[in-house]
């Protein structure tokens, strides 16, 4: 057999919950039902999802998920971003639901991710097909390693605890500013962690000591996403 499709079928707990938040991601609504039972198909592009509703659903019981593969994932996420900000006014970096930003993934062979947790509380994940995997250049036991490792933790075991237990103890080591890039990274990744876990005055603190690393011209250059990043992370704070 050839040109088979696989369509994801998940849950959630009303369709009014998950058809606006895609639709801010520019899917289209191909099918709605109301009875016999919920039912909510999506599309964008070639990628379609189906969801169907559960009343007594709860979204933090989900363990909903798929795989998406695609050929330009930073392109993809910067189209979401866009959408997310035009509808909400903000990237939603914490709660449900929300959206990771692309970063190397150690357990999918060093291939960069991002993953979307919808209004059901699925994880939906997308994988770049056909970029070369990410060179891992923080050596064994460097704090780009152990970023790396938290980074699988939080974004693909959906377990942020363990990822912040990794990071705070990476970060409180001497050599931890060797590689003021990476410090600013694992400081901007250990913030939006706090946020996830309803702790923003650790949020602000780490923000605040990444705004005080000091980059060359050509470091803030390469980090110029994990800067507007923290950007985004400093605007969902409360006030102080």
């Amino acid at each position: 057999m050839a040109n088979e499709t696989t369509i994801p079928l998940l849950p959630c707990r009303a369709l009014d919950d998950v058809a606006p938040f895609y639709q801010s991601l520019g899917f289209a609504v191909t099918h709605r039902q109301a009875r016999p039972n919920p039912y909510l198909a999506l599309r964008r592009e070639d990628l379609h999802l189906h969801f169907f509703g559960m009343p007594d659903f709860d979204p933090a019981d989900s363990y909903g998920s798929c795989l998406v593969l695609v050929d330009d994932l930073v392109g993809l996420h910067r189209a979401f971003t866009a959408g997310l900000r035009a509808a909400y006014g903000k990237v939603l970096v914490a709660g449900v639901p929300r959206m990771t930003r692309p970063r190397p993934r150690r357990n999918q062979d060093g291939h960069s991710g991002f993953s979307i947790v919808d209004p059901g509380g699925n994880w939906i994940r997308f994988v770049g097909r056909a970029a070369e995997p990410d060179a891992d250049d923080g050596g064994e036991g460097g704090l780009a390693r152990t970023l790396g490792n938290a980074v699988v933790q939080a974004d693909s075991r959906g377990n942020p605890r363990q990822a912040v237990r990794i990071l705070d103890g990476a970060l409180s080591r001497p050599d931890a500013a060797a590689d003021p890039a990476v410090l600013v990274e694992t400081l901007v990744y250990r913030a939006e962690l706090a946020l996830l876990l309803d702790d923003p005055e650790t949020a602000r603190a780490l923000l605040r000591r990444a705004d005080a690393v000091d980059l060359t011209a050509e470091e803030r250059d390469r980090l110029a996403d994990t800067l507007r990043h923290a950007a985004d992370l400093t605007a969902t704070l409360p006030p102080a």
